[in-house]
């Protein structure tokens, strides 16, 4: 049994590319060339080069002494929150861009909800001088105004979703028009585990780099390459795909997953997808989704505006149903609670995407001997002013 993706673009029953007409050639360009191209010495010496000189990886894994104190476990931070531009979403952002150059393409366009993603899109098309435009819900505009800032500081172009939620599906939405609309000159890059094949495999690939890591340092940390657990918090999914993707054939290594709550699973203000969600089609994708009766999808809701999407990357939904990943639903108060605790017990302010997977060791207990390896997604600069709000600082 594999948990990873088969040639047909399918995670079990999960992924596969439902894809309008329209799109048709830009996804089967890049289902056609994205192994071969990344599989080039060329490319792998300068992906590494960059995640190496530019992004500064490999990234720390550091023993959380004073947390793992407190919860009686031991317990590792993945420290992605150090890499260029605070979280872990440069690491597909590099290897999308070179991708790109190498298809010729010469415009970039992304979705962005927290925003990490669109800094992280805009960063790279900086360094190789390409057209940037970043689509962004207006809501999430409005509540990650640094982020916004920092992309036209780039020089990309910021344009806002103004239909539907105004949050990142619709950010998606528009993306996806565009690129119907400019299918010759332009790539898109996706920044989750999301989206028609060959994305949701491409991207984990490109984070993959992470569980790459966790295994040559675990060994030189704990003289052994499998920890018992893996934890890592699940929006889209790119930060979880990337601690999970080695070991994803590997029982011997539990993983969890974690969702936002929002304001709890029952109040219709939620984004527990694994719980809430049915099997159905969201841009491209057949995975969990949230969704009426009648097929129409349900608005998420987290205070994270990273964990807020409606569905979740098909890996992770195969995860879910076969049971290879425990589920586990965080709500608002638990993860701000968790954000604030690691602040002050190892003077890490994590963004509070990464604040829900933190919450976990107030839900599960774990035996002394456990080594668990959490990701830390990313830093919490974009979401001071959320902290400051709650915790009335």
């Amino acid at each position: 049994m594999t948990y990873n993706i088969n040639e047909k673009g399918y995670y079990g029953e999960f992924g596969g590319a439902y894809i309008p007409e329209m799109l048709y050639p830009n996804i089967e360009e890049l289902r056609q060339n994205y192994l071969k191209i990344t599989a080039e010495e060329s490319f792998q010496e300068e992906f590494h080069q960059l995640l190496k000189d530019y992004v500064g990886r490999p990234s720390p894994l550091y023993l959380a002494k004073r947390l793992s104190e407190k919860y009686n476990t031991k317990i590792y931070l993945k420290r992605e929150d150090l890499n260029h531009t605070g979280a872990h979403k440069v690491n597909n952002t590099i290897g999308q861009i070179l991708l790109a150059q190498r298809l010729g393409k010469t415009r970039i366009i992304a979705e962005t909800g927290a925003g990490q993603h669109g800094v992280a899109t805009a960063t790279v098309c900086a360094l190789m001088g390409i057209e940037c435009v970043v689509y962004m819900g207006e809501i999430d505009i409005a509540r990650q105004a640094p982020n916004v800032a920092r992309m036209k500081m780039l020089g990309a172009k910021v344009v806002p979703a103004l239909s539907g939620s105004r949050t990142l599906k619709d950010a998606t939405n528009e993306a996806m028009r565009d690129w119907i609309n400019n299918p010759v000159d332009t790539h898109y890059i996706v920044g989750s585990v999301v989206g028609p094949h060959p994305y949701p495999d491409m991207v984990a690939r490109f984070q993959a780099v992470v569980s790459e890591e966790i295994k040559k340092q675990l060994i030189e940390k704990e003289g052994t390459e499998n920890p018992d657990y893996l934890i890592a918090c699940v929006g889209g999914g790119s930060n979880a795909a990337g601690t999970y993707y080695h070991y994803l054939d590997n029982t011997d290594v539990n993983i969890i997953a974690v969702e936002a709550a929002g304001k709890g699973i029952d109040t219709g203000e939620s984004a527990a997808t694994s719980v809430l969600g049915k099997e159905g089609i969201i841009h491209g994708s057949k995975t969990l989704l949230m969704q009426t009766g009648d097929g129409q999808i349900t608005e998420p809701y987290s205070i994270s505006a990273g964990l807020d999407y409606p569905g979740v990357g098909p890996m992770h939904a195969n995860l879910y149903k076969t049971g290879r990943a425990e589920f586990i639903s965080i709500t608002d108060d638990e993860a701000m609670t968790a954000g604030l605790e690691l602040s002050q017990l190892e003077g890490i302010i994590p963004a509070i995407e990464t604040s829900h997977a933190l919450a976990v060791f107030e839900h599960k207990t774990f035996k002394p001997e456990d080594v668990i390896v959490l990701n830390l997604s990313g830093r919490g600069d974009k979401d001071l002013q959320n902290y400051i709000d709650y915790f009335k600082l």
